[in-house]
């Protein structure tokens, strides 16, 4: 039941998003952040240090934990910021406490809703474009706010939309631009469009997004989509571009000269020997469109380059 007073926020796997959603929601709800112990000792010592467009500061009382038996009874709600490659590991850990609470997923890549429904009834999905970093320990900022968040029912009985509604609610009242979003299955997808056609390629080249207008990657690109438009359409997504074409009209249109030198988090991962999310991506196309009997030899491959890239990381 939620709290009469402030309601409890858990939110976990707090990097740059949590620690910033953490500092946000702070002035209107309790806020319990699952961190890295960096990132509690320092906020421990001298509270999050915040800057950017959503004000500039320190912020104290945020409850930091390094794991589950640090966790108060009286949760409300719980938001899951994590990459998506820890989405399974953090749901087994705080298996206990996710149970039968309403969890939000405010994660890249399409899937992590899948999973976390596997430990609760009620599932919130949602997309955020703000621009969010690291810039030391207990140390966040707040670069752009591009668009306003997305939130919606992603699964769960009639109590899901009261979830919801009071949820966005919170997020509004601490100042934060919120919007429900009826069909959240279309959002998370539309926003992975440009993931699933750059992100790789980019890792895998050593280039910024602007290398997707090359003539010579252009058709590998398209390809890449066309594919993820027919596995959408087989698994009933409705996507808000009609043809793939369109979406590749609006890409090489707007998006890729947007982002041109821009290198995308995958490229980072890769360089620095942590896995990247190409199975909530490319792969994750390329299972469906297996489980539809949709040929995706294009994401399948790219895929099949980047797991590769993970297993063998550089020299220094």
């Amino acid at each position: 039941m939620e709290s009469l007073q402030r309601p409890v926020i858990l939110i976990l796997g707090a990097g740059a998003v949590g620690l910033s959603l953490a500092g946000q929601l702070h002035s209107v709800a309790t806020v319990y952040a699952a961190c890295r112990p960096v990132h509690a000792g320092a906020i421990r010592e001298r509270g999050l240090v915040m800057e950017g467009v959503w004000g500039n500061g320190t912020v104290d009382g945020i409850g930091c934990i390094t794991g589950s038996g640090e966790i108060p009874p009286a949760i409300d709600f719980v938001i899951v910021t994590a990459k998506g490659t820890d989405t399974r590991t953090l749901c087994e850990e705080y298996a206990g406490v996710i149970r039968g609470r309403p969890v939000a997923s405010l994660q890249n890549g399409i899937g992590n809703e899948e999973v976390i429904a596997r430990y609760t009834d009620t599932v919130i999905g949602g997309t955020v474009t703000t621009n969010f970093s690291v810039l030391g320990p207990g140390h966040v900022r707040v670069l752009s706010e591009s668009a306003p968040m997305h939130l919606g029912v992603w699964s769960g009985d009639g109590g899901a939309v009261g979830a919801l509604d009071r949820l966005i609610g919170i997020v509004r009242s601490a100042g934060i631009p919120v919007e429900a979003d009826s069909d959240i299955r279309s959002g998370k997808w539309a926003k992975a469009l440009l993931n699933i056609a750059v992100n790789p390629i980019c890792a895998l080249l050593r280039a910024p997004v602007g290398v997707a207008a090359d003539a010579g990657i252009r058709e590998t690109v398209a390809a890449l989509i066309r594919e993820t438009f027919a596995v959408a359409g087989a698994e009933g997504v409705r996507l808000p571009w009609a043809t793939a074409d369109d979406y590749l009209a609006h890409l090489f249109g707007v998006q890729v000269p947007d982002f041109a030198e821009v290198y995308p988090s995958m490229y980072y991962d890769l360089r620095q020997g942590r896995r990247t999310e190409i199975d909530l991506l490319n792969g994750y196309i390329a299972r469906l469109g297996e489980r539809h009997g949709i040929e995706t030899p294009h994401n399948r491959c790219i895929a099949g380059l980047v797991r590769y890239a993970e297993a063998h990381p550089e020299s220094p």
